[in-house]
């Protein structure tokens, strides 16, 4: 486990290095231009929405190393074609094998993650895995920040270059990990091997449905607006200078690092449903307050303290969605299909990061009231699904502490059957 949650957290820190600069190497660095950008971020998209559809049956099917091995593989081969690239084809190559490798690391990681654990001890793990990828992106960003140089292509070339390496180090670390009792060391797959139902047999689970539904509104309102429709609204309703975009993002991320494992403590008593409800009124708080950084009548000062206090909002509701939501999924995967199942979950991720800048951009940057109450409600319908979602799962899916209570009946005695007939 030790091992998988390094890999993971230095992975993260490759992507940190090179994700927050990539619109800006394309466009004006290798003077693609803004079009060639935008085309350039989207294929990374979009490559990802292509094979986490098929990653699943694969992991189910091989195991999760052989899967990982190969997407980190690929996306090693992305970074490094990313850093020569200096033609609009060899631009789009590049970004559709990064944006195709990094999407199927999340799945196998995960799928390892489950492989490795035991059902009441996943939220603990999933909680640190998170943990170690924001610290990671983290540091990646503030290190990458330093040696970056618009005026030399030579510095962007480096910062790739590390990615790739980081990319490969992943791949050695899961390469030497021995999953005791996993399918995939012991020459056998999991039973069923993957098969018996596909994607129709998931779309009759009705409570992974719901928690697809829930995971994709919970991407939208959150995700998919912090780098878009979120930034669009600060700086043209809140009047919030570009460099405070980058204050908020770290507020962010500082509350994730110094909150998740307090967090953990009060998610690990409660019914993740709950933690998920709790969840949504706590980000409607936040577009509430967003809502007077760009519609108050407040000072400047006030409007930056309010738009960074919505950002280190989200960041705890991250906080508290990380134990719950992806050990969520694991526990209602059959044991043969959880590859599938997070690849599916890994999915409807994406496609919320795909439709949440498209439709929160505009309305962030012009329809400023409307944005706001629209976010509200998404974040208050969190709450709805999530209360309707505890109503399809067991105790102990929805609350995994209950299953490590110990029984209090001692023992209980009753006469052999067999003995009583002899006598």
């Amino acid at each position: 486990m030790r091992r998988i949650q390094a890999g993971s957290a230095l992975s993260a820190f490759g992507l940190g290095f090179t994700v927050p600069y990539l619109y800006v190497y394309v466009a004006q660095v290798r003077d693609l231009g803004a079009t060639t950008a935008g085309v350039v971020l989207a294929v990374f998209a979009m490559a990802a929405l292509v094979v986490l559809p098929f990653s699943g049956r694969a992991i189910d099917r091989r195991g999760p190393v052989p899967v990982l091995l190969v997407a980190s593989g690929l996306a090693a081969v992305g970074a490094v074609g990313m850093g020569l690239a200096s033609s609009v084809p060899a631009a789009v190559g590049a970004a559709a094998l990064l944006g195709a490798g990094t999407a199927v690391l999340q799945p196998a990681l995960a799928t390892m993650i489950v492989w490795c654990s035991e059902p009441a001890g996943r939220t603990r793990a999933f909680a640190l895995q998170f943990f170690l990828q924001n610290l990671g992106l983290g540091v990646g960003g503030l290190i990458g920040g330093q040696l970056v140089d618009v005026s030399r292509p030579d510095s962007f070339l480096l910062l790739f270059s590390i990615e790739a390496v980081m990319f490969l180090v992943l791949a050695a670390v899961a390469g030497t990990v021995r999953m005791s009792g996993s399918p995939a060391f012991q020459g056998a797959r999991p039973d069923g091997g993957g098969k018996g139902g596909g994607v129709r047999a998931m779309l009759g689970h009705k409570a992974m449905v719901q928690l697809c539904v829930l995971g994709f509104v919970l991407f939208f309102a959150c995700y998919g607006q912090f780098e878009s429709g979120l930034a669009a609204y600060g700086t043209e309703a809140a009047g919030i200078a570009p460099s405070t975009l980058g204050l908020a993002l770290a507020a962010n991320t500082a509350v994730i690092v110094l909150a998740q494992f307090l967090v953990l403590k009060f998610v690990e008593r409660r019914k993740r449903t709950r933690v998920i409800a709790a969840v949504g009124l706590i980000w409607a708080v936040a577009w509430l307050i967003a809502g007077y950084a760009g519609l108050g009548h407040g000072s400047q000062a006030m409007a930056t303290a309010a738009f960074v206090s919505t950002y280190a909002l989200f960041g705890l509701g991250e906080a508290m969605l990380s134990p719950t939501v992806a050990p969520l999924v694991a526990d209602l995967a059959p044991e043969s299909r959880v590859g599938s199942y997070n690849s599916a979950f890994a999915l409807v991720k994406q496609l919320a990061l795909a439709v949440g800048p498209a439709v929160g951009g505009p309305m962030g940057a012009s329809l400023h009231g409307p944005y706001i109450v629209t976010f509200v409600l998404f974040s208050l319908l969190v709450t709805v699904l999530a209360v309707r979602l505890g109503r399809q799962l067991t105790p102990v899916q929805n609350q995994p502490a209950l299953a490590a209570r110990p029984s209090r009946i001692v023992v209980r005695h009753e006469p052999e059957k067999e003995t009583a007939a002899a006598a």
